[in-house]
């Protein structure tokens, strides 16, 4: 089959160029990331936002998100090729070529950012254009292949599509926002390190200087245990802060104590199952505990 997208390509062929596109935009990854920017829009105002403003915002975040997404496969495709995570990526695969995933991402950060720029506000265009920066070349290039930290230092980035939802929504960035962006920060690490220890081995075999690999499984479960406790604590400022309620702190705590109880188990009798449950907690951990903002933030005015 040819690299290039003709009309002269079957149905079934058109079809699967399409879904390789698609994957390099690392959907799941995204959806994440747009879930954190939509609550970031909601919580801005007391009511409900301009919706045209919402849905013009989340697109161009998912576009710019995707555009970061395909370029970093592009960055890592001789490493997505070692890791059984990551091997079947099409970039990885040799079915999409170079130019042709680099022209994708330009024309995604092309039209997300015009879309932020002229729909949204200039500010959560350049805010969201940096994060693209962060992430493609700060995180992926430099950081990614050169300390364990890596995912501490890159994690900046990830942190702030609240804070491109917040923007969008009242063109500033307030502390709330910041808050927010604080609790992905802490909870990126503990996230990324229980999957980093059971594909330790992928990452040997890459070449990557992940936590596990540079410094052991025991040092990593400790470290994964410590920043659950300081996210636990960050989780409370919300609350502190007058932002959200009982709702949420109750929702905050149950939830903290479910992460840090499954990073205390990691420490203390580590096994990969343990780690996989861990990392897959860890998810519901941030999407549950945003739900939990969200719904505090509409109810609180009616209790």
């Amino acid at each position: 089959m040819s690299e290039t997208l003709t009309t002269s390509l079957p149905i079934v062929g058109r079809a699967t160029r399409v879904r390789q596109f698609y994957i390099l935009t690392k959907p799941r990854v995204v959806q994440l990331i747009v879930f954190c920017a939509v609550i970031g829009m909601l919580l801005a105002v007391p009511g409900v936002p301009d919706l045209t403003l919402v849905l013009a915002a989340t697109a161009g975040i998912w576009l710019v998100a995707g555009a970061a997404a395909a370029f970093n496969c592009i960055v890592e495709q001789h490493l997505d090729a070692k890791m059984a995570r990551t091997a079947w990526r099409p970039t990885a695969k040799g079915q999409l070529t170079n130019a042709q995933t680099l022209t994708f991402s330009a024309v995604l950060c092309a039209l997300g950012s015009a879309l932020l720029y002229f729909w949204v506000n200039p500010l959560t265009m350049w805010l969201t254009f940096a994060t693209f920066v962060g992430y493609a070349v700060i995180y992926t290039v430099l950081l990614k292949p050169a300390t364990p930290q890596n995912i501490v230092i890159g994690g900046a980035s990830g942190a702030m599509p609240p804070v491109l939802g917040w923007a969008a929504i009242r063109g500033e960035v307030g502390p709330e926002a910041l808050i927010l962006c604080l609790i992905i920060f802490l909870w990126t690490p503990p996230h990324f390190w229980a999957l980093a220890l059971y594909r330790a081995e992928d990452y040997r075999k890459a070449g990557l200087p992940m936590l596990p690999v540079t410094h052991g499984a025991a040092f990593t479960q400790l470290h994964v245990f410590l920043y659950t406790l300081v996210l636990f604590a960050a989780t409370l400022l919300p609350f502190i802060s007058g932002m959200s309620g009982v709702i949420y702190l109750v929702s905050a705590m149950a939830l903290g104590v479910g992460f840090t109880g499954y990073a205390w188990k990691l420490w203390r009798n580590y096994s990969d199952a343990l780690a996989r449950k861990t990392f897959r907690f860890s998810i519901w951990h941030l999407m549950l505990l945003f739900a939990a903002l969200l719904l505090d933030h509409y109810l609180r005015p009616l209790l």
